[in-house]
């Protein structure tokens, strides 16, 4: 009697799973369905229906990564594909997941995961030339492609050398400036040199210097030099104009004397 439960109830449990798969498999059946007929949406939902009843379905996620590629809803569509090389239970469908997982990658333009995704799905299928292909092209697209970091670095190391050789190039001017400035005022003192050896070297110079030297200081220390034939001696110049002025001073005395003679003299007038 208890052989017969336990047998019935296997059989119910068993005849519940199959139901459950047939409705996942339907629901899947249905989204590939919609892809042919390329309504994306209605694909995405039928999926959708197949997971939650059967969350770990790894066809149901790798055709759920697929519809959200074609939709080029990328970061979904990495995150199906991983699930799915999780999930599935055979090296080929870990090998479709990982070369659809590639493809993400290349389309993001991350090609070092590019690169690691196709090398993972090669570990699963070594003999696909698709593969293969994409993953000597995602190698070749990253060495080309300098990582981020050094590219920056390099970035910030080409604008120091612009400023450091900015400013050599501003110190080199004011150098040449300070030259220029050193050399103008040499050729100046020069010039100015070459003028006094030549004033020194002109007789005519040479002749108001010693005309300069011989001259005295003091005017009253001249020398008398003899008056010339038919002119005057400063002395007899000198006893000429004293004897005028005595008589000049003669005649205005007479003068006067005459014009006070004549004014009449008023007294002081008293208040």
């Amino acid at each position: 009697m208890k052989y017969s439960l336990l047998v019935g109830f296997y059989l119910s449990l068993l005849s519940a799973v199959n139901a459950q798969d047939k409705k996942v498999n339907n629901h899947i059946y249905e989204g590939n369905s919609k892809v042919k007929e390329e309504s994306f949406i209605d694909a995405e939902k039928a999926y959708r229906k197949a997971l939650s009843l059967a969350p770990e379905e790894s066809k149901a996620l790798f055709n759920l990564g697929n519809t959200h590629y074609q939709e080029e809803q990328y970061e979904e569509a990495s995150q199906r594909f991983f699930q799915t090389q999780k999930a599935a239970s055979s090296k080929d469908e870990k090998h479709r997941a990982f070369h659809n997982l590639g493809n993400v990658y290349m389309q993001k333009k991350e090609y070092e995961k590019a690169v690691e995704a196709y090398k993972n799905a090669l570990r699963n299928n070594p003999s696909d030339e698709e593969t293969r292909y994409n993953y000597a092209l995602a190698k070749e697209l990253l060495d080309k492609e300098e990582p981020p970091q050094e590219q920056e670095q390099d970035d910030n190391k080409d604008q120091q050398d612009q400023q450091e050789k900015e400013q050599e190039q501003e110190k080199d001017q004011d150098k040449e400036g300070d030259q220029e400035s050193e050399n103008q005022q040499n050729q100046d003192d020069q010039q100015d040199e070459g003028e006094e050896s030549d004033n020194e070297g002109d007789p005519k110079n040479e002749g108001e210097q010693q005309k300069n030297q011989n001259q005295p200081n003091n005017p009253q220390e001249e020398k008398q030099q003899p008056p010339k034939q038919g002119e005057l001696s400063p002395q007899q110049v000198q006893s000429l104009l004293e004897a005028m002025n005595n008589q000049e001073k003669d005649v205005q005395d007479k003068v006067n004397a005459k014009k006070v003679k004549g004014v009449p003299v008023r007294g002081k007038k008293d208040w």
